[in-house]
């Protein structure tokens, strides 16, 4: 066979097309819906590539999972790049349809995936172990642990030939008579019904081979049923069993052994690990979920490296540099793609799986893997296989040693104590009549439920009536409550809201705390203030506001020197006369002032700088209101939107400081009260007194002090556990926890001094912890159950923009109202004061001026105002005579007022006049009614008669 193969590729090698650099295309098909294997792939074609003067290049192409049609167009196209063979997919089903278009083609593929047989096997060579030899590990197995009888779990139909030897095991060992049961899981995720007919059947020892994604969940539903215990063994076939997290079964005494191909520690692993977490970031741009740990390497993605490492030295040891030359379309083939395929066969190279080798049929059926068990300071390496050697064993098979108490508790019925206190215990709310257990529910009800679960024991519940959890009585020498129950022996556990302390672990044992909390302050929810009615002032600080009217007086005191220095501000008051005797400036005081008011508000004004440092002032002061008044605006919103709360108390000094008169106390011979009691801390001691010197204030129970914090009579504020807050604020919207934790400790399930059921109880919790039961029961019974997440989003916002009402912009109109009357004030003020000037000057009464001038106000009769007094121009000093003038001068008035008419016609017939300006024009025919007015006063016409 060798030499018929070896001539062929001599022929090769003389026929192969000229040597062409450039890159070899290698390419993958994959749909498993991650970057996992894309990245492992690439980072495998980039190694294989190292020092490679012709380098491989890799074409991966990611399919839906299980499209068949999708997969036959990414084998298309990637034929249309030349690739030199193709890896994937990992679907069966689309695995059998590229291998027939690959079998047609005489193109190599490359396989990593469980497939039992391979069909027309000579054009694909799977690197994943032999399902005969793979099954065989598992049969040796069982027969160095000697098992008699053992139940088979598998997941699918596609997992039976790896079951192969295993089933047939009675043969391979001389026919004893073994009995075996084979059971398969249903879909989805609830394998509970098929774990309780196990269980039933009295089957101890199970073979176990699903999913790694369904492994998991199997294990922690086998747990539940009670077929995890020291009676119980499972071999675990999936060789990736080495990533999952086996924390939660370390200590629960089943023998669980599994096995791994690779040492996840070995440089060579860690290496690729932290290249693919690498190339997994390059290829994808969201969030990586798809990283692997250290531990987390699974089989598959090695292997991926290994085929590429073992096809790329096949193709660099026979030197083709061409791919092939095929289309889907075309019905010719690839003329060295079955002599390439042939002598991939016949490579061996040391993968990141060991050494990899296929036997005469294809298969790699000589492989090594590591038998591992579960211990409590995690896997152990137990013993190693081979296809030439079986099952070697490195250290003495040693069965687990049952814990004396955990065996104790099989079987066996005990007394549990707890109080009707919520969430803990508390009466089911029912129509019907319930006995026993049946009557009671909540947070302690529940986890002793599943501890029995976990333990085997049986268990009844008594109540402790009047609710004393237990302390210790110095003058009689004795505890009370529930401590008192425990230590007689009349009842066995104590479960509720049962604080571990130094003085109660002195006197009974307590298991791992099952929730940890603190002591704090349950007191009102703090109340909305009201809306400042000036709080539009509020963006501000009063020091911004000064210096904001400091700059207002200092820039228009400014404009105001710059307007009398600067010459272009000084202006001909009369454009048509070209040599005045005057010029006007129109930066006045009170124009300067104008100016600068109008920029802070935004609004303008008729105004317009002229003069260069006059502009320059303006921007620079158009600039500074510009990022003032920005900020106003954007600080603005906050203040009016945003209401304040009022806190009477904010922290444990503020309530020990008692600003406000605010009463506190705890619940009477509660672990709080001792707290206080036993404390060093001087604050602490103050408020002991202070409850110790007032016994009115401390109460009976813990609901009793909820009701004192709510009443409106009593300012109230109550010390107990932050986890009893918790349940409390989520049904009473009008309560919080006010301040941190004062100390911390834990609730722990009570049980006589010494008992042996203390390390399993404790373990048990541990484990409840760790897979996150704890948690989930927390959250069913203070957020769900019984009211609960009433008041979850009682502070949140809606999202929405909230209508802003009258008090929060009551000010700006209490300012509108006030500047409108200062208005109308300052608008009589000047009318009394232009009364009493005509009164006094034309000798008339007060009075009956006022009254007409107010007679004409309120009359609304138009914008035409008649001139009431007229001034006298005659020619002498003025007498009642000479006022009326002579005929005259009656006659020279009336022509000038006509020739000003007349001009005033024209002008309006030609509104373009040339050379002047329209403004100039306007501003020339304005000038000249103030000349006519001037020689209409110099001829002593008053304005009046005119």
């Amino acid at each position: 066979m060798k030499p018929k193969i070896e001539i062929c590729l001599q022929w090769l090698l003389m026929c192969c097309c000229t040597f062409v650099h450039g890159d070899r295309t290698i390419g993958a098909i994959f749909d498993d819906g991650t970057f996992l294997m894309e990245a492992a792939f690439s980072v495998a074609v980039t190694a294989a590539s190292e020092g490679q003067e012709n380098p491989f290049e890799a074409k991966v192409i990611r399919t839906s999972p299980g499209d068949l049609l999708e997969a036959e167009q990414a084998m298309c196209s990637l034929l249309e790049n030349h690739i030199f063979g193709v890896f994937g997919p990992k679907t069966k089903g689309l695995i059998d349809h590229i291998q027939s278009i690959a079998d047609v083609l005489e193109l190599p593929q490359i396989l990593t995936e469980p497939v039992e047989t391979q069909n027309r096997n000579w054009s694909a060579v799977n690197l994943y172990p032999n399902h005969i030899a793979y099954s065989q590990v598992f049969a040796d197995i069982v027969e160095m642990k000697g098992w008699e009888e053992f139940t088979i779990i598998y997941e699918s139909s596609e997992l039976l030939p790896y079951l192969g030897n295993v089933l047939g095991i009675e043969d391979l060992i001389a026919g004893d008579h073994i009995l075996i049961n084979v059971v398969q899981l249903p879909d989805g995720d609830d394998f509970r019904n098929e774990l309780k007919t196990i269980k039933a059947s009295g089957s101890l020892n199970y073979i176990l081979d699903c999913s790694l994604k369904n492994l998991p969940l199997f294990l922690e539903q086998a747990q539940q049923v009670g077929i995890m215990s020291d009676d119980h063994s499972y071999i675990i076939m999936n060789p990736d069993f080495q990533t999952i997290d086996i924390d939660p079964y370390k200590h629960g005494g089943s023998n669980i052994t599994g096995i791994r191909l690779f040492d996840p520690t070995l440089e060579t692993i860690t290496t690729f690990i932290t290249s693919l977490n690498e190339k997994v970031k390059e290829l994808s741009e969201e969030e990586i979920e798809d990283a692997v740990g250290e531990n987390g390497l699974t089989l598959d993605l090695a292997l991926i490296y290994d085929a590429v490492t073992l096809y790329t030295t096949a193709l660099n040891a026979v030197g083709i540099t061409e791919g092939a030359n095929v289309t889907c379309e075309d019905s010719e083939s690839w003329e060295v793609g079955s002599s390439l395929m042939n002598y991939v066969r016949t490579v061996e190279i040391d993968g990141l799986t060991g050494l990899v080798k296929f036997d005469e049929e294809g298969f790699r059926s000589d492989f090594e893997v590591d038998i591992l068990e579960v211990m409590a300071h995690g896997l152990e390496k137990v013993g190693s296989w081979t296809g030439e050697d079986g099952y070697t064993e490195t250290r003495t098979f040693i069965p687990p040693v049952e814990p004396e108490g955990s065996e104790s508790m099989k079987g066996k019925h005990f007394i549990v104590l707890t109080a009707l206190s919520a969430p803990y215990g508390m009466l089911k709310e029912s129509s019907k009549t319930l006995e026993g257990n049946d009557r009671y529910e909540g947070f302690g009800i529940e986890l002793i439920d599943e501890l029995g679960k976990m333990n085997g024991f049986n268990y009844t519940f008594d109540i402790q009536e009047d609710g004393v959890y237990g302390s210790y009585n110095a003058k009689t020498g004795r505890w009370t409550g529930m401590m008192e129950k425990i230590m007689d022996g009349r009842a066995d556990f104590a479960i509720t809201d049962l604080t571990i302390t130094a003085a109660r672990q002195k006197a009974v044992d307590f298991t791992s705390p099952f929730m940890n909390l603190g002591i704090t302050i349950l007191y009102k929810k703090p109340t909305k203030q009201p809306p400042d009615l000036f709080s539009f002032i509020s963006p501000f600080s009063l020091e911004v506001w000064g210096w904001l009217a400091g700059a207002f007086v200092g820039v228009s005191a400014l404009l105001f020197v710059l307007g009398r220095m600067a010459p272009e501000e000084w202006q001909n008051p009369y454009p048509c006369i070209e040599e005045p005797e005057t010029l006007d400036n129109q930066f006045t005081l009170a124009n300067s002032f104008w100016f600068t008011l109008g920029s802070v508000l935004t609004q303008g004004s008729e105004i317009a700088p002229i003069a260069v440092s006059t502009r320059t002032a303006g921007s620079v002061w158009w600039f500074f209101t510009l990022i003032m008044v920005s900020s106003y605006t954007a600080n603005l919103a906050a203040f009016l939107t945003v209401e304040s709360k009022f806190y009477a108390i904010k922290s444990i000094q503020d309530l020990a400081n008692n600003p406000y008169g605010v009463t506190y106390g705890a619940k009477a011979g509660g672990a709080t009260f001792s707290f206080f009691k036993e404390s060093d801390n001087l604050l602490y001691q103050k408020m002991y007194e202070y409850m110790d010197s007032h016994p009115e204030l401390q109460t009976k129970t813990n609901d009793e002090g909820l009701e004192r914090v709510k009443s409106d009579d009593e300012n109230y504020a109550f010390l107990m556990e932050s986890t009893s807050i918790e349940y409390m604020a989520e049904r009473n919207c009008d309560i919080a926890q006010v301040g941190g934790l004062l100390d911390s400790k834990g609730y722990g399930i009570a049980m006589k001094k010494n008992s042996p059921y203390r390390q399993p109880m404790s373990e048990s919790i541990l484990q409840l912890q760790e897979q996150g039961v704890l948690t989930r029961m927390k959250d069913k019974w203070w957020k769900e159950k019984r009211g609960g997440g009433a008041c979850a989003d009682d502070d949140a916002g809606s999202g929405d923009a909230q209508p802003l009402v009258l008090a929060n912009v009551g000010g700006v109109f209490i300012v509108l109202a006030a500047g409108s009357a200062m208005a109308v004030v300052c608008a009589f003020m000047e009318m009394l004061v232009d009364v009493w000037t005509i009164s006094h000057k034309q000798k008339v009464s007060f009075r009956d001026e006022l009254m007409a001038e107010l007679r004409f106000i309120f009359s609304f009769s138009g914008d035409v105002k008649p001139v009431r007094h007229r001034e006298s121009t005659g020619s002498g000093s003025g007498g009642s005579k000479g006022s009326k003038g002579s005929k005259k001068e009656e006659e020279e008035r009336a022509d000038d007022v006509e020739s000003l008419k007349e001009e005033e016609i024209e002008e309006e017939r030609d509104p373009s006049p040339t050379p002047r300006s329209e403004h100039s024009h306007h501003t020339c025919h304005s000038r000249r009614m103030s000349n006519v007015l001037q020689i209409a006063k110099s001829r002593k016409y008053s304005r009046g008669n005119l």
